[in-house]
Parts: structure tokens; sequence; C-alpha cells
């Protein structure tokens, strides 16, 4: 748009309401060197999760972000998957039937409902 009609920059970025700021914004690099860093150690240790694996790059050295590693981990596909819990086939008691608490108790239907 800016170059089509010849705004300056803060103008274009005005009728488009967007910030100068976004507008001027370029990511940095760096990432790739970070990414296989995490791969290796995971593959090294992969019952690891994404915070172990976090505190592992710090002390190599590495200034990085637990966000970061997390948005690696994933996109990396490292996250590793929940056990399921076992469910094992368990006799349960059986509820007591109403005759039952009645014997039990001693008493008539008539004093419980009073």
């Amino acid at each position: 748009m800016r170059r089509e009609q010849a705004f300056s920059e803060r103008r274009a970025c005005g009728l488009m309401e967007t910030a100068v700021s976004s507008y001027r914004y370029q990511r940095r690099g760096g990432g790739d060197g970070l990414r296989q860093a995490l791969v290796e150690l995971a593959r090294e240790r992969p019952r690891f999760g994404y915070r172990r694996l976090h505190v592992l790059l710090r002390r190599e050295g590495a200034a990085v972000n637990h966000k970061r590693v997390w948005r690696l981990y994933r996109e990396e596909g490292l996250a590793l998957r929940r056990k399921k819990r076992k469910h094992c086939a368990r006799a349960r008691p059986q509820a007591a039937s109403s005759a039952t608490v009645l014997a039990v108790t001693g008493r008539s239907v008539t004093k419980l409902l009073v």
C-alpha cells in the first residue's frame, strides 16, 4: 500500500491501523542451533520432558526461554505420550438392600420414616 500510494510509513500504518513497530519487526535468527541441541538431548534422554530439557540447555550455556523450548519441543513432535491408567477388574462390594439394612439395625420401617 505504501509503495502504491506513496504514503509515509507512519501514515500507511495509521491507515491500516497497525503499529509501526509491527511493520518494522524483523524476526531474530539463530533458532536452528537451539532446535538441533534440543532434538539431540531429547534423543539421548527420551523420558525427559521439556522442563528438564530446558534445564539441561541452560546448563550448556544457552540463554533460552522456557516458552521457546516448549514451542520447539511441540514443533519437533517430542512431546511425551501420557500413560493410560490401567484399570484392574476388582470385585466390588454389592450395595446392601433395604431389607438387609433393616435387619442389621433392628428398626422397623415406621421408626425410620418418622
